[in-house]
């Protein structure tokens, strides 16, 4: 292989791994204990996550913002608990994980 084909390669590869780490990292990080990925657990599914946010064109930032400073109101009468041990990293990786889901 050439250097520019392997560079590229690299580069696909590291742009595709957020999007496989994802459903692991909501595990690690407890969201599977509150979030189903299609059930409603004690929070919203996170397919009803990602259908309130199809198609705003900020809808990563805010969902990793309400994913770390938690919120309420939103869903019900239960409030998200914040999750300061996120990097912000791992927060948009998992908002942008949550709204590929349908």
């Amino acid at each position: 292989m050439r250097p520019t084909a392997v560079t590229l390669c690299a580069a696909a590869l590291l742009l595709a791994a957020p999007a496989f780490a994802s459903p692991e990292l909501a595990q690690a990080k407890i969201c599977m204990g509150c979030h189903g990925i299609g059930d409603k657990k004690i929070g919203p599914a996170f397919k009803d996550v990602a259908a309130r946010y199809a198609g705003q064109k900020d809808a990563t930032a805010r969902l990793a913002e309400k994913i770390v400073r938690g919120g309420s109101g939103a869903w019900g009468v239960l409030p998200m608990p914040a999750n300061p041990k996120l990097t912000p990293e791992e927060a948009k990786q998992l908002a942008a994980w949550v709204l590929t889901l349908k």
